[in-house]
């Protein structure tokens, strides 16, 4: 396993919590829908049999260009993870024993200026994972109308003020555009706000952007559905998320099936729907990095993992 090429790329976070509970059978067929630096897809390999087939998706350029993974038992293809089960049939492959996702962003996309992910470079507003996409941050926040921006800082960064957020953007855009991470970072002048608060501030901010750029929340709605149709009867799902909306939808849909409830709506489930839920959870509590991973790699610190084992 080459650990300085994939550490350099993306440290792999909670690889032995995921891999330990995701194989259920050495040689099954398995799927690594973010690839990534390989770290995951590197460590199932050594872990599975020789008739075991893992297939790889990434819908970033770099990272397949970037793999190092020289393995007959290892098929890698550039596409986004919505279009697994699209995938898995060109591959004459119906079903699967296990899936695994780690649904943050890699070290090489954050600490890459060009790439446009970190508020510490003045670089492109861009975001986009996959740069085939038509619509970079930049072009958000100069084209979105004012109600398609509160939504995004509103639901997505989940900021209370994000009425005024918006009207600060606006205001800004209407004298010129907003073309780079200072750009935006200079809208909101926190000259007197703690160093601690304004990280928080500008994580929210650009995560916000990063999700509505990569269309993060309905494609991860749409993952599950799939992977809830290709997994075999006892096969494994395990997915490390990074905020509380990723995980709040990856919870809800292993206990109930489905996506959302009505506000106020008490989970109640009779025995008759409870046949119909896809999964049951492997662990009742949610996986965190020790913190030993944290201290090695303190991008780990927000990771959380949810294994689920595949009922019907």
């Amino acid at each position: 396993m080459n650990l300085q090429h994939y550490s350099y790329y993306h440290n792999p976070v909670l690889l032995k919590e995921s891999i330990e509970n995701l194989i259920t059978d050495k040689n099954g067929i398995y799927v690594d829908v973010t690839f990534g630096g390989g770290g995951h897809s590197s460590a199932l390999l050594k872990r599975l049999d020789r008739k075991a087939i893992l297939i790889a998706l990434d819908k970033d350029k770099e990272a397949i260009k970037n793999n190092f993974i020289k393995d007959e038992r290892f098929r890698l293809f550039h596409d986004n993870f919505i279009h697994i089960k699209h995938i898995l049939n060109y591959n004459h492959i119906q079903k699967v024993s296990g899936v695994l996702a780690d649904l943050g962003i890699s070290s090489y996309q954050i600490d890459n200026p060009i790439r446009g992910f970190s508020y510490r470079f003045n670089c492109i507003l861009d975001m986009r994972m996959n740069q085939d996409d038509p619509y970079s941050a930049q072009y958000i926040l100069n084209k979105y109308s004012k109600n398609k921006l509160f939504h995004i800082f509103y639901e997505y960064g989940e900021f209370k003020n994000a009425r005024k957020i918006v009207e600060k953007i606006l205001e800004r855009r209407f004298n010129k555009p907003i073309k780079t991470t200072f750009d935006l970072m200079n809208i909101f002048l926190l000259k007197k706000v703690s160093f601690k608060r304004k990280r928080r501030f500008f994580s929210r901010l650009f995560q916000s952007l990063r999700i509505e750029v990569n269309n993060e929340i309905n494609c991860l709605k749409h993952f599950l559905l799939e992977s809830s149709k290709i997994l075999l009867p006892g096969g494994r799902i395990a997915i490390i998320s990074y905020h509380s909306i990723e995980d709040r939808i990856i919870k809800y849909f292993f206990k109930t099936g489905i996506f959302q409830k009505k506000k106020e709506e008490t989970i109640i489930i009779s025995s008759d729907k409870k046949s119909m839920i896809p999964f049951k959870m492997i662990h009742k509590k949610i996986i965190k990095p020790n913190s030993l991973e944290i201290i090695n790699n303190p991008r780990s610190r927000s990771a959380r993992l949810r294994i689920a084992e595949k009922l019907l």
